[in-house]
């Protein structure tokens, strides 16, 4: 959209009143009590440690001002470069370096003897004329200690007014009414119009206080240098005078709002002096009629004018209007959505009725509680209104512009056309890349623009504005749904060979040196996210004490906002935690090297391990996706993998877990899912992966002296302090034996059985899930024999027998049971080779929260006994 469409007046029936409306509002805010009075003056003067405009050396107590956009002053930069060859860090440097004085000459000073005239010497503080008497009284053999009685003895003269240059706040120096500065300026351009004071004009004149005549060529050309020549640019000073008086007022309200924001960009003094002088050369009404790049200005003076200019639609538009002109803001209702501005332009809608219907929508959106976290769903929208406003113009009558003419065929063939368009991969009617190509239909797309149709169309189905609009209900309920994840495939993990890569020494080396020149940490990022399996998001935003040693054990604190899991901790390797911690010694050196101090305690907590230097003033503000994978994707092509993304390492990661015995459980918790199911979509099986885990899933043999007792496992919720300290161990092994596995380590090692492979009543015999419809043939055999006895002590006899694997099978099932995958167990059948497959044997139990399981249940058993009196596996039989 253009700048003069979506800023057009206020009022359009009262052209004529534009300008004076637009100052009365601005002027209003900037007299009111909010705003800083700071920027209300003509000639703003920003202090030199500004939060926003700071100009000052970052050098601790240096008192000049930064040069070329740097954060040094020239004489630091200069001893900067000097030590920077010599191997000094720039954080030490700025430690290090003492601040230097404010430079002589840096800002204007009056004569301590005339205070109406400006000081040729600083130092002094003396004028030209008294410091040509000074001169004279020490050429005569005064020296400086009689200084001040002389000028305790000399008698003021009066001044020479301000200086003639419009937009200049100095004293005239001499009677050609000019300021020192502009003096020379007016010299260097070689005196237009001839303005000149005449010889020996001191002896002739002003000593007999005569005025002094000044001869001019040209009067006209003198005054119109006076008009145009720019401010001298004295250190803090942005100078607004000359400017007409509402393009005066939008840039000082846009300087205000821009420290109100959370993230405001760096505006250095130099580029925002360069946007006044533009302004004013131009003579630029307001900014409104600002074109970029005229007057030869820079691309950062428009970027300041386009900052400024969104802030001015929060006030010259109210929310009806900026309906009328076609746009909405989200920061009308209070909400900007990360990463974004508030506008969202809808004048690519042909249709009037299509697009205040699409703002209705939004703009309830926008005040409801369901308001969505992202601009995700407000985008969707739009895009889907777009397009179907661009192929109603194209195929209704009328090009759509009246909805009561739309039929049930005008909405099938917009949605035949769109499945056409995904089908054969035809680009979209009316939506563009950013590089300014058509954007191709795709599945997601497509999907995108059903869902987000049928929600605005059923949304004025509801509310009545159909019927309003006289579009037929027909035509509304024609619109398919398409389902939010249409099109969407589960990631998988990296191949050996990819992760082989992206692993690989060499090839971490050259992301950091040739994609990260600066260290902004992009490898340690992913070498984080590969090692600990954490989202992107989730490793980018990790504050700077994120690790720190719990009882002896490394430990990686984040947050998983995603599952709303909060300051939550992992265990992890000695080599990740020694880089985390490099990485937090050089984010503190760059503090010091940017901020010139270092922070301590609650200041130092709250910085971002990977900050960001865009739109951030303390270095709480991490690092965005985009940098990260701007960084990774050439990396990646460079080495010709193939399209691999960083999320692929979390899928690799839980499947390398699988294949050393995690369980779902394990895996789910550690990776921070909300469901066992959401672990399945990250685990990817294979024949096996399911073979290590089975080992796992175990309970004591009916030879033990607790049958049944759980000993790997954990069917109870972990507390928050074993969550912190969770640590998978893997170096339990064991061999496979009839009915289950064997963990008397001298076998498991290849040696002989010295109970001559007596399993079934060894205490070093432990039963897995994978075994349980085994066993429960065994009892079902049991319980046949017990019926064909010939009498009861004989079924007694049996029974009794049978007892300890009966209790062993108890606890199995009471395990399985508590994870809820009894059922899963019971139809697991391990003479089909597909059940090998089956999520039981990704099930496992941990020895140290579930040991004691066997003798709750063998209480329970008791129990029951006791007070029936019968034998509840005679009674079952």
């Amino acid at each position: 959209m253009r700048r003069q469409e979506y800023l057009r007046p206020l009022f359009a029936e009262r052209e004529d009143r534009v300008g004076r409306d637009r100052l009365e509002i601005l002027t209003a805010l900037i007299g009111g009590p909010s705003f800083d009075p700071i920027f209300r003056p003509d000639v703003i003067e920003i202090p030199p440690g500004h939060a926003v405009y700071r100009w000052a050396c970052v050098v601790d107590q240096c008192e000049r001002s930064r040069t070329g956009g740097a954060d040094l002053c020239s004489e630091h930069q200069r001893q900067w470069v000097q030590d920077s060859e010599r191997g000094v860090g720039r954080a030490a440097f700025v430690a290090a370096a003492q601040g230097l004085d404010r430079r002589v000459g840096a800002a204007e000073t009056i004569c301590q003897i005339c205070p109406e005239r400006p000081a040729a010497r600083n130092d002094l503080r003396l004028c030209q004329r008294h410091l040509s008497r000074w001169a004279v009284r020490k050429n005569e053999g005064d020296d400086s200690e009689a200084f001040a009685a002389w000028v305790s003895g000399e008698q003021a003269r009066p001044g020479y007014g301000l200086c003639g240059v419009v937009v200049c706040p100095n004293l005239a120096d001499s009677p050609l009414g000019l300021c020192s500065w502009h003096g020379t300026r007016y010299r260097r351009d070689c005196e237009p119009g001839g303005a000149a004071m005449p010889a020996s004009w001191w002896q002739r004149y002003e000593q007999f206080g005569k005025a002094v005549p000044i001869e001019c060529d040209d009067q006209a050309a003198f005054r119109r240098w006076c008009a145009t020549v720019p401010a001298q640019p004295w250190p803090g000073q942005i100078n607004l005078r000359g400017l007409r008086p509402l393009v005066r007022a939008e840039i000082q309200w846009g300087l205000f709002v821009h420290t109100q924001r959370a993230r405001p960009t760096r505006w250095d003094l130099g580029w925002i002096r360069s946007l006044v002088t533009t302004c004013r050369t131009l003579e630029v009404n307001s900014l409104v009629d600002f074109e970029f790049g005229s007057g030869g200005s820079a691309a950062f003076t428009g970027a300041i004018a386009k900052e400024i200019l969104h802030e001015l639609r929060l006030v010259y538009f109210t929310p009806e209007q900026a309906k009328d002109a076609g746009f909405l803001e989200t920061e009308h209702y209070g909400v900007l959505f990360p990463h974004r501005m508030s506008h969202v332009d809808l004048t690519g809608i042909p249709q009037r009725w299509l697009r205040d219907l699409t703002w209705d929508y939004l703009a309830d959106l926008l005040r409801s509680p369901r308001c969505p976290r992202s601009a995700g769903p407000i985008d969707d929208l739009r895009r889907a209104a777009v397009e179907l406003g661009v192929f109603l113009e194209i195929e209704a009558p009328g090009s759509g512009h009246d909805p009561a003419v739309l039929r049930e065929e005008h909405a099938q063939r917009f949605v035949a056309d769109q499945r056409h368009r995904e089908r054969e991969g035809l680009p979209s009617l009316a939506v563009k890349r950013p590089d300014g190509t058509a954007s191709i239909v795709t599945t997601v797309t497509r999907s995108v623009v059903f869902n987000a149709v049928r929600k605005l169309m059923r949304e004025a189905l509801d509310t009545g504005a159909a019927e309003r609009l006289g579009l037929e209900r027909e035509f509304i309920i024609v619109f398919p749904t398409a389902g939010a994840t249409t099109g969407r495939t589960a990631r998988r993990p990296f191949p050996d060979e990819v992760a082989r890569a992206l692993a690989d020494e060499t090839n971490l080396a050259e992301l950091a040196a040739t994609y990260d020149v600066n260290d902004n940490g992009v490898r340690d990022i992913w070498e984080t996210t590969v090692t600990t399996g954490r989202r992107i998001g989730e490793v980018l935003k990790v504050r700077w004490d994120c690790i720190g040693r719990y009882g002896g054990l490394a430990m990686f604190w984040h947050d998983q906002t995603k599952v709303g899991n909060y300051d939550a901790a992992i265990r992890i390797p000695e080599r990740l935690y020694g880089i985390l911690a490099e990485r937090q010694r050089k984010t503190l050196d760059r503090f010091t090297a940017r901020y010139g101090y270092r922070p301590t305690g609650a200041q130092r907590a709250g910085l971002a391990l990977f900050p960001t230097t865009y739109r951030s003033n303390d270095g709480t503000v991490p690092l965005t996706h985009q940098w990260f994978y701007s960084r990774f994707r050439p990396w990646v092509d460079a080495m010709d993998l193939g399209h691999y993304v960083p999320h692929q390492a979390r899928h690799t990661l839980a499947t390398s877990l699988l294949r050393h015995g995690a369980t779902l459980t394990h895996i789910r918790r550690y990776l921070g899912q909300v469901s066992d199911r959401m672990a399945e979509h990250y685990v990817h099986l294979t024949s096996s992966d399911l073979e290590n885990v089975l080992q796992h899933v175990w309970v004591a043999g009916p030879g033990t002296a607790q049958p049944g007792e759980l000993l790997a496992g954990d069917s109870a919720p972990l507390t928050r302090q074993q969550a912190q300290a969770l640590a998978i161990d893997l170096s339990r092994r064991s061999t496979p034996a009839e009915g289950g596995f064997c963990t008397f380590q001298p076998v498991v090692d290849g040696g002989a059985c010295p109970w001559n492979l007596d399993c079934h009543n060894c205490d070093k015999f432990v039963l897995s899930g994978a075994d349980l419809l085994y066993w429960r043939r065994k009892r079902e055999q049991w319980r046949l024999l017990a019926e064909g006895a010939p009498d009861d002590a004989t079924a007694d006899y049996l029974h009794r027998y049978f007892e300890p694997t009966a209790r062993a099978i108890d606890g199995l099932e009471k395990a399985l049971a508590g994870l809820g995958l009894l059922d899963d167990a019971l139809a697991l059948d391990l003479r089909k080779p597909q059940d090998y497959f089956h999520r039981v044997w990704s099930t496992a139990f941990r020895a140290t929260d579930l040991a004691d399981a066997a003798n709750d249940e063998q209480g329970e058993y008791s129990d029951t006994c006791s007070a029936d009196g019968d034998d509840p596996e005679q009674e079952a039989a």
